[in-house]
């Protein structure tokens, strides 16, 4: 009897540890659907990103050289 004991109460404790492992699981796993759902949903693809920042530089190329005039004067 003292045998039987022994073994009921390790699956116990090792269904305990196995109960709690889940547990731990489970709440991580609805913490990650929270945070995937607060990502953005479009991203700007990189020839966008690449021809608008050539738009800017431009832009900022124009204006630089008219203040480099101005202050000649």
């Amino acid at each position: 009897m003292e045998a039987q004991n022994l073994i009921n109460f390790g699956f116990a404790a090792a269904a305990s540890v196995l109960g709690w492992f889940a547990r731990e699981l489970w709440s991580a796993v609805k913490e990650l659907k929270v945070d995937i759902a607060q990502l953005p949903r479009h991203y700007v693809q990189r020839e966008d990103y690449r021809e608008d920042m050539r738009e800017i530089k431009t832009m900022l190329a124009k204006i630089f050289d008219k203040l480099d005039g101005k202050q000649d004067k």
